[in-house]
């Protein structure tokens, strides 16, 4: 029996005990509870109760984002009041985002099923525009025991 992934795309049902990434899409359909991250990600180089038989080395996401003129407008009379500036709290949140799920996407086409030691910088490459990276090592693991 096959499976949907949270994209609409198939896959084929893993084995008992066997957990993979949707090769391509954008969650695997392990993650539909969860909201921000995938089940076999980690910031850590182990995961409590897996074992690593495989290692496919880095995986990244790369997203560049700017600023639109609209959104700046906006976010300019957010901070003349202070506080939390919700536009640009969106923008980095769905860039953040965009670079997990290419990272995801990039380690399932390896035949990954999990990444560990997964972390994200950003750089401001010119004015109002951004880089966010997401990276990681793309790992196969199977249940330990």
């Amino acid at each position: 029996m096959a499976g949907h992934c949270s994209v609409g795309q198939r896959q084929n049902r893993p084995r008992p005990g066997r957990i993979r990434f949707c090769r391509g899409a954008k969650w695997c359909s392990l993650s539909r509870s969860m909201s921000q991250t995938h089940p076999l990600t980690t910031t850590t180089f182990d995961l409590p109760g897996y074992r690593v038989v495989k290692s496919f080395g880095v995986v990244r996401g790369i997203i560049v984002r700017s600023r639109s003129i609209v959104g700046n407008i906006g976010a300019g009379l957010q901070s003349l009041f202070g506080g939390n500036i919700s536009l640009y709290t969106s923008l980095c949140e769905r860039a953040r985002e965009d670079a997990f799920n290419q990272m995801i996407s990039h380690a399932g086409e390896l035949g990954a099923n999990a990444v560990v030691g997964v972390r994200y910088d950003a750089t401001e490459i010119s004015a109002g525009i951004a880089e966010v990276l997401c990276y990681g090592t793309a790992v196969y693991v199977e249940r330990a025991g």
